[in-house]
């Protein structure tokens, strides 16, 4: 069976525009359930552009239903502003009523055409498999692709990562992702403060979740609301989970320049995993006692140094100005 596609959007009628039009262009499309949440606004304005965004996902859905793109299109209008957070979650939980997978994404992610295709043969290679919780479409990495029909080479001398076109970490990626109702169920849990996330984990714990200090993420634990990424994150290292990964990336992020939890202003500064997604198809294969690669862990902690971006000569000197002023304010 298909899994379905929950859709998350807001204010970006452009960006989810660019979204569903690469969603439709899959090539596991027409068998494919996509719920639409649509979150409500918070002001006239925003609630003008949420209107937008209904208005362009009426006409979309009106336009797959005569044109076959779908197997089914549902919309969910909030009739208030729940914030991204309960949008996502009661979203997740909604659709695990009726299915027991799930793939989702948010309004700002143009998939591959394969990306469904690779979804959904990671889900049926690994429903039995509980340690892996998790079906990344995004990577930080760009390792090497086989195409159908290779041998990968399983080479541990290699220092570019496993000749796999995919690979498993402890580290999950919130662009583009599915899981199965029993992990999610089981052990996602939306955490209310720092001190209840993370209760149990030792200083060591700590230090692995953000790959020795490179990879801030428990930064996240101070907003409020507390991100579902993080909880999610948490979640699956106290299991001892793992998250299957492409080696190259299925899906691009649109909306890295407005995006609720991530800004960037590209006169000063480039995301390095800017990718095009992979146009290939990527085959999957069972790995029956699945492990985290010390090769991938480490070319993973180098990749998301700084989060990834890389600054441009007006950047660094910006970016120096800013850290000296810091500094002389501590002091």
């Amino acid at each position: 069976m298909t899994a379905p596609v929950a859709l998350f959007v807001y204010n970006r009628a452009d960006n989810t525009k660019r979204t569903l039009e690469a969603l439709l262009a899959n090539t596991l499309a027409k068998d494919t359930a996509l719920y639409v949440f649509s979150d409500g606004g918070k002001d006239e304005k925003s609630w003008k552009q949420v209107m937008e965004v209904r208005a362009l996902l009426h006409q979309v859905k009106d336009e797959t239903e005569q044109k076959g793109l779908l197997k089914s299109m549902t919309l969910i209008e909030r009739p208030e502003n729940i914030y991204l957070e309960r949008n996502i979650t009661e979203g997740i939980a909604q659709v695990f009523e009726t299915h027991d997978r799930i793939i989702v994404l948010e309004d700002d992610i143009c998939t591959s055409p394969y990306y469904l295709q690779y979804m959904n043969q990671a889900f049926d290679l690994y429903a039995n498999v509980p340690r892996v919780m998790h079906v990344a479409g995004f990577t930080n990495l760009s390792l090497p692709v086989f195409p159908k029909g290779s041998q990968p080479s399983t080479d541990a001398s290699s220092s570019s990562g496993p000749q796999y076109p995919f690979y498993f970490t402890p580290h999950m990626s919130g662009w583009g992702w599915g899981t199965w109702r029993d992990r999610w169920q089981q052990h996602f849990v939306h955490y209310k403060t720092r001190e209840e996330a993370l209760r149990g984990l030792t200083a060591s714990d700590l230090d692995a979740l953000q790959y020795g200090g490179v990879f801030p993420c428990l930064k996240s634990l101070d907003k409020r609301p507390i991100p579902w990424d993080i909880c999610w994150e948490i979640a699956i290292y106290k299991a001892n989970g793992l998250c299957l990964t492409p080696a190259h990336t299925l899906v691009r992020n649109i909306g890295l320049q407005r995006g609720t939890h991530f800004r960037a202003f590209s006169i000063l500064q480039r995301f390095e995993f800017d990718r095009e997604p992979l146009q290939q198809p990527l085959s999957l294969t069972r790995i029956e006692n699945p492990q985290k690669d010390p090769r991938v862990e480490a070319l993973f902690a180098e990749a998301i140094r700084d989060w990834g971006i890389r600054y441009t000569p007006l950047g660094k000197i910006i970016r120096f100005l800013y850290k000296k002023c810091c500094s002389s304010t501590a002091s």
